[in-house]
Formats: structure tokens, C-alpha cells, sequence
């Protein structure tokens, strides 16, 4: 695979570890400063679902590492482009229904890692 497409698999994929650890781990501490518009005293009530959440970020992050270790080139590229999509409609719903901010932070390097693959690809 290109190696700008493996540094922004890499990012996404860190970026993801980072959701999990937040919302898994540290949710009433370290996310009440990240998620400063959610109101202080729901993050108690709201823990549970905060580390589903966090799970869920975790299995797109190891998706998108074994994306990374695939030998074939060509699973390699097909399992980065469906981990990526999972990343970019994750973003995009987020950005629809939360903030706009998430498809900045989240769906836009997953789909810049996209567009690069697949130009690396066709051409």
C-alpha cells in the first residue's frame, strides 16, 4: 500500500484507540473536558454507554491495524477501504446528529485515506 495511505490508516487507527480509551477508561474524568457541551452530571449515569461506544471504536481501530498487517496487496487495500467506509459513515452520523465537528475529526482522514487508496489503486 502507499505509504501516505498507511500514515493516515495509522492515524485513523490511533485516533480510534484514543475514542476507546475515553470512553472506556476515562469518562468521568479525562471526557468531560473533550466533551465539554455534554452536561456534567450525565457522564455518571451515561458510563455504560460510553464503553460500548468505546468497544465499538476499539474493533474500527483493529481493523483498521490489520489492514495494515495483510501480506496479499490486494486484501490489504479491500480491508482498509471497508474498515475506512465503517469510519466515514460512523462521521458522517455523527456529524448529522451530534456535531459537525466529528466528521472534521473522525470521517475526513478516513476519507482522505480513501480517496488515496483508490487513486493509488486506478492509476
Amino acid at each position: 500500500m502507499l505509504l501516505l495511505s498507511k500514515i493516515l490508516i495509522g492515524i485513523v487507527a490511533l485516533l480510534h484507540l484514543y475514542f476507546l480509551w475515553l470512553e472506556m477508561f476515562a469518562w468521568t474524568t479525562k471526557a468531560k473536558k473533550v466533551f465539554r457541551n455534554f452536561h456534567e452530571d450525565l457522564f455518571e449515569p451515561t458510563k455504560t454507554m460510553a464503553a460500548n461506544q468505546g468497544l465499538y471504536n476499539g474493533f474500527l481501530a483493529a481493523g483498521l491495524i490489520w489492514s495494515l498487517l495483510i501480506q496479499d496487496s490486494i486484501w490489504q487495500v479491500y480491508v482498509a477501504l471497508f474498515f475506512l467506509s465503517c469510519v466515514v459513515i460512523a462521521g458522517s452520523y455523527g456529524a448529522f446528529t451530534v456535531s459537525k465537528k466529528i466528521f472534521m475529526v473522525q470521517g475526513l482522514p478516513a476519507m482522505l485515506g480513501i480517496i488515496i487508496l483508490l487513486i493509488h489503486q486506478f492509476l
